[in-house]
Formats: structure tokens, sequence, C-alpha cells
């Protein structure tokens, strides 16, 4: 199998099914309107209003004001399986990635022991077979156990199913290591993806190095510790034509390094996860641990900064970041807490209440930032409902009143800084493969989606 064909979500002659009457959204093939989307064998055939309905064919309303869009892709989990699965498994983590409405994800490496090996890369594959829910495409690591010192078999992990590599969580600190990483990754025609950060200006920071860190006492991570790396990540980019990514960019410096290099052709992409462009440092004043995370917080003009990339097209992804911890673990004090949040079921209500609704951005270019550009950096298929794709579909509620509550998540992890918040917009069903895999209830007509489960 290769790593971009199908995970554990092949359907045996599916009926010919037919979503009629809702908005499509496809930025791809430039569609934004009411139209039907017709499937047939886990694909999609045709697109368009009023499409003839052969006998036989599955009917399904799409329930008033509704949007079916291509499948949206989280480029950013962590799945924690295997060697952590009391945070999270593979079959936990993909039923909370498509109760959050993303058919697919790439999951990081740092796992126990780490995803260098192309054992534990087949080893994640069927765990996402058996859980027949979302697709896991593996991201290997750079280096051998995320160390730093010497590269993992980049091939190896290519051939066994894994689309990019990243030691996320360590940035790759050798200038000259990552210099090799790229130029070797792009023999197989793979991405590297780094976690920017410059260790020797981090330290044992916690959070966002300025007022609030320092009225609280908290150890101070600076922003230029990220844009240091960057700037070094996109110079390496254009010395060896090899694209790169910079995952959860934070800092208004790193960004400006990011439109730098794309003003120069260079092939830098970048994402922002949901809590960068809502939350502030501001935030921390409780010593609360679910607001703990890597990159930090950051204060005000940088999440403007966010905000503005977003709008201009500098940030080509929204990714999550989803990051299981352990309720105890997270029960600390803020200097011992483990850095990060889940994101996976909260993140498409953030988008569509702080973007989209808020006048940011149009909800075609939200579809950009979670389906059509995570797609296309990551080099698998999806971000459009082209014939003969396969039929990965979210469906939005964009209206849909939204609270959130955690101790209702698929994930078996509770750590986000959202819980209890009212918002605006989320997820009707998903599907993968003309197959659905998740209906909200909450939504009226939804239940029409269970005729295709």
């Amino acid at each position: 199998m290769s790593a971009w064909e199908p995970v554990g979500t092949q359907v045996s002659n599916p009926d010919r099914t037919i979503l009629k009457g809702g908005r499509v959204v496809d930025p791809v093939n430039g569609v934004d309107g009411s139209a039907d989307v017709l499937i047939d064998g886990g694909r999609v055939t045709r697109v368009g209003p009023n499409l003839e309905i052969e006998p036989g064919t599955v009917i399904i309303e799409v329930p008033p004001g509704c949007v079916v869009c291509p499948g949206f892709i989280d480029m950013h989990v962590h799945l924690r399986e295997p060697g952590h699965e009391y945070k999270e498994t593979v079959a936990t983590g993909v039923a909370a990635a498509v109760a959050g409405g993303f058919t697919a994800v790439a999951c990081m490496p740092n796992t126990d022991p780490v995803n260098d090996d192309a054992g534990i890369t087949r080893l994640i594959l069927d765990r996402a077979a058996q859980a027949r829910l979302a697709r896991v495409y593996p991201v290997g690591a750079v280096t051998k156990g995320q160390a730093g010192e010497q590269l993992a078999q980049i091939g190896e992990l290519r051939a066994a199913g894994c689309v990019a590599v990243s030691d996320d969580g360590r940035p790759v600190a050798n200038a000259s290591l990552m210099r090799r990483a790229l130029e070797y990754a792009a023999m197989f025609d793979m991405l590297v993806i780094d976690h920017c950060e410059d260790v020797s200006l981090a330290g044992d920071g916690v959070a966002h190095e300025g007022h609030h860190a320092a009225v609280l006492g908290l150890r101070g991570l600076p922003g230029v510790a990220e844009e240091i790396i960057v700037e070094r990540d996109v110079t390496l980019s254009g010395l060896t034509g090899s694209p790169v990514h910079i995952a959860h960019i934070s800092a208004r410096g790193a960004l400006d390094a990011v439109r730098s290099g794309k003003d120069r052709g260079i092939r830098v992409s970048c994402e922002v996860t949901p809590h960068h462009f809502t939350l502030t440092d501001e935030q921390l004043a409780g010593y609360d641990t679910n607001y703990k995370m890597n990159p930090p917080l950051r204060e005000a003009a940088d999440v403007e900064a966010m905000l503005e990339g977003l709008r201009d097209g500098s940030i080509d992804c929204i990714a999550t970041d989803h990051a299981p911890h352990h309720y105890d673990e997270k029960l600390v004090e803020f200097d011992r807490a483990p850095f990060g949040i889940v994101g996976l079921e909260t993140a498409v209500s953030i988008c569509l209440d702080r973007l989209v609704h808020a006048g940011h951005v149009r909800l075609s270019r939200l579809v950009e930032l979670l389906s059509v550009n995570p797609a296309r950096v990551l080099g698998v298929p999806g971000g459009e409902l082209t014939a003969g794709v396969p039929a990965d579909i979210t469906v939005l509620a964009p209206d849909l009143a939204v609270r959130v509550e955690a101790a209702a998540f698929r994930s078996l992890a509770r750590n986000t800084p959202f819980d209890g918040w009212s918002l605006r917009g989320g997820v009707a069903a998903t599907m993968v493969g003309g197959r659905t895999v998740y209906v909200n209830e909450t939504v009226p007509g939804a239940t029409a989606f269970d005729r295709r489960s």
C-alpha cells in the first residue's frame, strides 16, 4: 500500500448516492452555490445543480443551511500510539477527528518508540485500518530517535507509508543536518516539517517572554527563538530548492520570514493553530495549564499578525497540533505541566466563529485552509470534489449553536482551554470514501446521512 492510498475506509460495492440540495463549496473547481454531489463506488462522479437521479440511487437531502465541502485534513496531530495509549490511541484519535469534521489526519512521530522505523509506520497504518474512520497519514522522524544527530532512514519510511518527516516537538537544531534532511527528503518527494525553536534562546521557558510572564514569574520563551529558525529554514530551502513547512507558526517575525521567502519564490509553507489566532498570553493569569503549549500563546500583536496572514494568504493551512495528555499530567504546577492541548473536536467551530462569522475570511478561504492546501502541501489526495476523487466530504452547519463540552469528547483527553465556550458553527456530518463516519444528531435533518453508514 502506498503512503497516499486510502487507509481503512474502503466500502465494497457501496450504493450509488446523491447529496441533494446543499451549498457546495469547492474552491479548486470554482464551485460555491447550490449543487448536488453524486457518489458512486466511494468516489465523486459528478457535481452540479439538479443532477438526474437514476433508479436505485440513495438520496440524502442535505439539511437546510448546511454546506458540502471537500473533506478537511488536519496535517498536525499527535495520536500517541504506540507507547502512550493512556493519552490517546489511533482509534480514539480518529474518532475525535471525524467528530471534528476531519476526514484525514497526519500524525507526528513522537511516539514511543519514535516513528523512525518502517515497522512503527506499518503499526500505525494497521491501527488506522482497524478503526475504519479517518484516513491516517504517518509523518516519520527526520532523525533517529528524534535525537537530532543522525538522519533516519527516510527512504524506508516513505516506502512504508510516511508522507513527510519531522522531529516535531524538537527542532532540527543543526543547520548542516537540516540541509541534508531537505536534500535527502526531496529525493523521495517528501516534505520536511520543522518545529522552529532556537533551543539556546528558548532554554527552559514555559510561557511567551513578555509582560504577562514577568508578572506571573514564569520563565520566558521569546518570539525571536522561533523567528531565527524560520529564517534559517527559509534560507536553507532556497539553497537546496527543497520544500519546507513551518509547523504551528505563532510569532509575527516568523511570519514575516515566511512572507519574504514566498516573495522570493522559495518553497516554504506554514500552518497556524486555532489557539494561536484566538488566544493571547493574557489568559495565563490563572496559571491554568490548559493554556500551556509550545509555541506559547503570544501577545495581541502576534495574534493580529496571524489573522492578517490568514486574510492575505501568507498562511497556507490551519492545523490543530492536537496534543492529548492525561488529566493528572496537567494537574500540576504550571512549570511542570507538559505542553499541548487537544484540538480536533473544537477547531472547526472556532474557525467558523472567529474567522468566518467575524469577517476575517470567506467560507471558501476556510475550505482552502482546512482542505485544499493541506492536501497540496502534503501531496495527498483530497481538497476537491473533482470527478474520480475519493468521496471524502465534510458537511458544515455554519450557524449551529455549539457549546464546547470537554467531558463529551471522543478523544481520551480533555486538556482544552475552550471548555464551556459558546460558538457559532459546527459539523453536521463527515464522510470518508462515500461512507458516513460521523453524524451530529443536534443538527436537524443530519440523521439522513445515517443511510450511508
